[in-house]
């Protein structure tokens, strides 16, 4: 059996495209455990940006294929496909499409953010055996995003932030030393044990409210000291009592006008024709044309 390896097919796709992005030289870290940081760049000065490059992110896939031939009659011809991913993060010229820096991404150390701004990034970029760290600046926080993004699919996708086999493990004093609060978040085991719930009450939508403690009643506490307990004051009338009271008391209000009114009546039919029947002489007048006059 002997294999055959045909011409390797090339596909290309841009995964992150961005025409001005600022290009900055960068002073190198004071201290390993520290980061970089946009201020030490001098970002707010124009005279410090190197180059305005045009930023892609390029997904490069390289596809293998191996024949397999056979000189027994029973065995068939198979072909054997062999697929490699890469990606650089190109620095271009915008105007020319000329290449002015390469970045492999090959982990998330080739990009990292800088501490006190979320536009700007440091990469370091590889020329055959040479390599440098620049700086980029994006002129909106959008774009910075979908950049930053975009490479966390990149490193999701081919698996660039899994530990390597052949890498060696750091122990846990190393991780200590190197971020001591990431060692001590580890140590914090927050998981339930068995047997162990929780309990989440969201508002009291939907629930009863507990009645209120009432205070012991009166006659509870006058039992309790000896002393007689004084009765309940009976509860209020109800509505329909109250108006069947007023409607009774306005129809006693009314019967009560009326005899009045009656009694007044018969006195005055009992008294009237008396006093008309009576002569002036009971009054002590004569019926002398001249009267007492004369």
């Amino acid at each position: 059996m002997s294999t055959a390896a045909d011409a390797p097919t090339i596909i290309r796709r841009d995964l992150f495209n961005k025409n001005r992005v600022h290009i900055y030289p960068i002073p190198p870290l004071k201290s390993i455990s520290g980061g970089y940081k946009a201020s030490d760049w001098g970002v707010d000065r124009e005279s410090s940006r190197m180059f305005t490059a045009r930023l892609r992110v390029v997904e490069t896939t390289t596809i293998l294929t191996h024949k397999s031939t056979t000189t027994s009659p029973t065995d068939s011809d198979s072909d054997e496909e062999e697929r490699k991913v890469t990606t650089d993060v190109r620095l271009e010229d915008p105007d020319s499409a000329e290449l002015f820096a390469n970045c492999p991404y090959t982990s998330a150390v080739c990009v990292e953010q800088v501490l006190d701004s979320s536009r700007f990034f440091a990469i370091c970029v590889v020329d055959g055996n040479r390599k440098a760290y620049l700086g980029i600046g994006f002129e909106d926080r959008g774009a910075a995003f979908d950049f930053g993004v975009c490479l966390q699919e990149v490193r999701r996708h081919n698996n660039l932030d899994a530990p390597k086999p052949g890498a060696a493990r750091t122990t846990g004093k190393q991780q200590a030393a190197a971020d001591p609060v990431a060692a001590q978040l580890q140590k914090q085991d927050y998981s339930l044990k068995e047997g162990e719930t929780i309990k989440i009450t969201i508002g009291s939508k939907g629930r009863r409210k507990p009645p209120p403690s009432s205070p012991p009643t009166t006659a509870a506490t006058g039992e309790r000291n000896g002393n007689t307990p004084l009765p309940f004051l009976p509860p209020p009338p109800s509505a329909e009592e109250e108006k069947k009271r007023r409607r009774e008391s306005y129809k006693q209000t009314q019967t009560a006008d009326l005899s009045g009114w009656a009694n007044a009546q018969e006195w005055d039919a009992f008294e009237t024709p008396a006093l008309a029947n009576e002569s002036g002489k009971g009054l002590g007048f004569d019926d002398d044309p001249f009267g007492d006059f004369v």
